[in-house]
């Protein structure tokens, strides 16, 4: 039950989990961070479904049931919060659905399966204050000596995109100069599901870019990374969460906060500024307007603070 990924018979991962991943990172063109999470919850299921007092593997993925896969939820509950468990069913159902179109299942035995409903939480997000504090932090610690020059002006070009374009994180470290009109201000950006959208950059960010560009990549081409580490290596992603943390202690800002919090930020401030609704989805890649409403919850609460503070009946 708690044997390690290594123990995972090559031939499984050959035979149910590789040809699964290909189609993920291939075709749908699903981030690393996706792929990596949905093998997380492939392994997971492999090490309850394999265990011989439950027998599920033994069986074949073709006899899997309904049943089994009810069974493994409840038993999941115990080691994961309610969200993890929505994520890791969600690259489950997408798993048996991937082999049911192949033909080596009859039917997708997660279809119908219960899962406990999710707590509704609001999206974290920075205060304009909070942001500004947080954006001046690598100059800061250049002027203390704690930092070069290339990395304050990196750390500081990261932020500004992932503020000021409300890009995700893996969309921020995978865009290239060759996407970005400088003249009119937007980025070409591929994201969720294959999908491209402009996002304008904001007037600071490109002030930010053209300097880290003319001072740090003068010979940068169309297909050259933006965010680069001072070798000229693309930047990953768990660079980017590391700065910002580095970042966030820097401006007395709380640790757990992620690149994606600066994109609930971009898109509680549009709102509070009176900006269209529709526009934000447009602007945030949201195939459905219902994930981008989550936003005007965040905006009245806000407004129900204030409102509670300073009026003399609130």
């Amino acid at each position: 039950m708690s044997k390690p990924e290594a123990e995972i018979p090559a031939a499984v991962l050959a035979e149910w989990w590789q040809p699964f991943e290909d189609f993920l990172a291939r075709e749908r063109r699903y981030s690393p961070y996706t792929v990596r999470n949905y093998r997380q919850a492939f392994v997971d299921f492999y090490r309850w479904a394999s265990d011989p007092a439950i027998g599920a593997w033994a069986r074949g993925v073709e006899a899997l049931t309904s049943r089994d896969l009810r069974d493994f939820v409840i038993e999941a509950q115990r080691r994961f919060d309610r969200r993890t468990l929505h994520n890791h069913a969600s690259g489950l159902r997408t798993f048996f659905r991937y082999w049911l179109r192949q033909g080596r299942i009859s039917r997708n035995p997660f279809l119908g399966v219960p899962l406990p409903k999710l707590e509704k939480r609001l999206p974290r997000f920075l205060t304009e204050e909070q942001v500004r504090t947080l954006l001046l932090s690598p100059q800061r610690l250049l002027e203390e000596g704690q930092i070069d020059a290339h990395t304050a002006w990196r750390d500081r070009l990261a932020m500004e995109l992932l503020y000021g374009g409300g890009l995700r994180v893996s969309e921020l470290v995978g865009l290239n100069y060759g996407a970005i009109d400088l003249s009119a201000g937007v980025a070409r950006v591929l994201g969720k599901g294959r999908k491209e959208r402009l996002c304008p950059l904001g007037r600071v960010a490109l002030e930010v870019l053209r300097k880290f560009r003319a001072e740090f990549a003068p010979e940068a081409a169309p297909g050259s990374p933006v965010l680069v580490n001072a070798d000229g290596r693309r930047t990953r992603v768990q660079e980017v969460q590391a700065m910002l943390k580095r970042h966030l202690a820097r401006a007395g800002l709380p640790l757990d906060l992620t690149p994606h919090k600066l994109r609930h930020s971009y898109a509680t401030h549009l709102l509070n500024a009176g900006a269209d609704l529709r526009l934000v989805q447009e602007l945030l890649g949201h195939a459905q307007l219902a994930t981008t409403q989550v936003y005007t919850h965040v905006s009245v609460a806000r407004l129900k603070e204030i409102h509670a503070k300073a009026h003399p009946r609130g």
